[in-house]
């Protein structure tokens, strides 16, 4: 689905027009994407939860050369399921 797709599924069923579905969709990303800078965490009810995960400083061979190296820490985002989704999914339902 993409987001054109995505935008007309939501609009019909919240009832909004399409143009309002979209900047609704575009502040929810906004506010999102300022409590992962912000370092937070974001609970979803029945969905799952979406936060940020330091990776540590590690040390990384290049196969080709043998040549080792060192790559930085960074931040990284994750998804945890909501378990009913995970059982879902797993079921085939």
């Amino acid at each position: 689905m993409n987001n054109k797709e995505f935008i007309a599924e939501l609009a019909e069923r919240t009832g909004y027009s399409p143009k309002d579905t979209q900047k609704l969709a575009g502040n929810l990303i906004d506010a999102m994407g300022d409590a992962f800078q912000e370092d937070n965490s974001i609970l979803v009810p029945n969905f799952g939860v979406f936060e940020t995960k330091k990776k540590m400083e590690r040390i990384m061979v290049n196969p080709a050369t043998g040549q080792r190296m060192l790559v930085p820490p960074k931040l990284v985002l994750s998804f945890k399921p909501n378990q009913t989704w995970k059982d879902k999914l797993k079921g085939g339902q």
